[in-house]
């Protein structure tokens, strides 16, 4: 999917599911590291933060408290109104949302002191722009082999293409930009599903398996692979992941 494809899919899945994560039951097993936990070390409390495709700031907003500004943005219109109503919950008052395109951000020179982005297309020479010198990006992508065994099982998904293609491209792309110090790690850890809804929720609310319920089988298929995948952990796949620490 390119952006504008990314954007057509979040705006209207968040019309009509909403985007509340957090009654998901997955557990995670083999993780190397905690994306909020690795912001967290490159940054100090006095630090002003750019997230890139922050969705509904559900993420964000827990390590607010750590920084001095935060501010996130996001293509959909429809993830940035749930990233408001997120903050009016939250009463953070050092954080702000707004829509914008990563491919433009529309900030000062050398404004922030740290960049993210968990999941979401991002422009290196953007990035480069609005950062200071000597400060960091850090962004944590899916990998192609992602949810593998679901793609396998309906035979299309996102990214279903070379592994370590993204990742590749990613540094290239940075190195290109002026970022002299970059460090990249993988992991390949097992998710486990409680519950077929669980899976479903996933299925609906994310691109991996494109159009998900529209087709005829797509139901047929998932029970299939339910049944194929059941353990006494939950209905098991794997979460793909690959961490990019770049220092400009």
């Amino acid at each position: 999917m390119n952006e504008l494809d990314y954007k057509s899919f979040y705006d209207k899945v968040g019309k009509t599911n909403g985007w509340d994560f957090s009654k998901l039951k997955v557990t995670l097993e083999g993780a190397l590291w905690d994306f909020n936990e690795e912001i967290k070390k490159k940054s100090k409390t006095s630090d002003i933060l750019l997230d890139i495709g922050t969705g509904g700031g559900e993420n964000v907003l827990t390590i607010a408290s750590s920084f001095l500004f935060l501010v996130g943005i996001d293509l959909s219109k429809g993830m940035i109104e749930t990233a408001q109503t997120n903050l009016k919950k939250s009463c953070m008052s050092n954080v702000r949302f707004s829509q914008m395109s990563s491919d433009k951000l529309e900030f000062p020179a050398e404004f922030f002191d740290i960049v993210t982005c968990r999941h979401a297309p991002f422009s290196s020479i953007e990035i480069a722009k609005v950062l200071k010198k000597g400060g960091y990006f850090l962004t944590q992508q899916v990998g192609e082999e992602d949810k593998l065994n679901i793609k396998r099982a309906f035979n299309r998904g996102q990214l279903i293409e070379k592994n370590g293609g993204l990742l590749a491209r990613y540094v290239r792309e940075l190195k290109e930009s002026g970022f002299s110090e970059i460090q990249h790690y993988e992991y390949d850890a097992t998710d486990y599903y409680q519950r077929p809804e669980d899976l479903i929720f996933l299925l609906k609310h994310t691109p991996t398996i494109p159009n998900f319920g529209e087709g005829n089988h797509d139901f047929e298929i998932l029970n299939d692979f339910i049944e194929n995948n059941q353990t006494e952990k939950g209905i098991r796949t794997n979460s793909k992941r690959f961490l990019i620490i770049a220092k400009k």
